[in-house]
């Protein structure tokens, strides 16, 4: 079916625990609702699975595959960091599966989602730490198997899921502050994530612009032609092509939108 043929592109990249945990839980929730009865994966069979079909070797698609199953662990984690759902936050998440995976990618990752909240009530029951902890992990199997500027590729997802709703609480900035961590990224790169939009459009402040770069308005034209290059070569879209032409096209507007910021403060100081 379907669900197996996307999540077995996971199993033969990230198998060991705890990714590989959440896994066989998943799949044996799913093989449950089969057994019951309950045949609605069937009617993924026909999805579009992206462009990484028969171009992309069994590696590279497997890389994908857990790029999107580790989003969806983690956006499971940020959603639930203030308490509440909120159907703005399941919705973005659906509209960036199906803008950039197709429409099967998006009712499978609805479903995974709806799991995950199931297990995280379940651990926290035993034990309220246990789901963080379990989510600390996953970001150290992530750090090992994902370069740097696809890991910030997922935080910018991250991000914006969290920004999705209007308004981002402390709580949901506090988790993705922990997430980067653990995947080994600096708490900088959440904030400027998260000035990013303003920072980069006609509307916003020069002081926005700044924060996307991570300096302050006192920077001297050396610092800031600095950040930028680094900003630039991190985020570039060709660093996370290894996952699929969709998630490069993601991470092209991350990077127009730090150019831009780029522009207005080069700008201002007559650069």
């Amino acid at each position: 079916m379907g669900i197996f043929k996307w999540i077995g592109g996971v199993l033969g990249f990230m198998i060991a625990p705890p990714l590989g945990a959440f896994l066989g839980y998943f799949l044996g929730s799913i093989i449950d609702s089969i057994s019951d009865g309950d045949e609605s994966t069937s009617n993924y069979d026909n999805g579009n699975y992206g462009n990484y079909g028969g171009n992309a070797n069994t590696h590279s698609q497997g890389q994908r595959n857990s790029f999107l199953f580790s989003m969806l662990v983690l956006a499971s984690y940020v959603i639930k960091a203030d308490g509440k759902v909120m159907h703005s936050e399941m919705e973005y998440v659906r509209r960036f599966l199906r803008n950039n995976f197709g429409e099967a990618a998006a009712q499978q990752g609805n479903q995974i989602l709806l799991r995950l909240f199931e297990e995280q009530k379940r651990m926290d029951a035993q034990n309220p730490y246990q789901y963080k902890e379990q989510i600390r992990q996953v970001c150290g199997q992530i750090a090992n198997n994902f370069s740097y500027s696809e890991r910030l590729q997922l935080l910018a997802f991250l991000v914006e899921l969290a920004k999705s709703d209007g308004t981002v609480p402390e709580a949901e900035k506090r988790a993705l502050y922990e997430v980067a961590q653990n995947m080994g990224i600096p708490v900088s790169e959440v904030d400027s994530l998260l000035y990013l939009d303003t920072g980069s459009s006609s509307e916003g402040s020069l002081d926005d612009a700044y924060k996307v770069l991570g300096l302050s308005p006192d920077a001297t034209d050396d610092e800031v032609k600095k950040a930028y290059r680094k900003l630039a070569l991190e985020h570039h879209p060709d660093r996370v092509s290894g996952l699929g032409e969709d998630v490069k096209k993601a991470a092209e507007k991350k990077f127009q939108e730090i150019n831009a910021a780029k522009e207005k403060i080069y700008k201002a100081r007559g650069l």
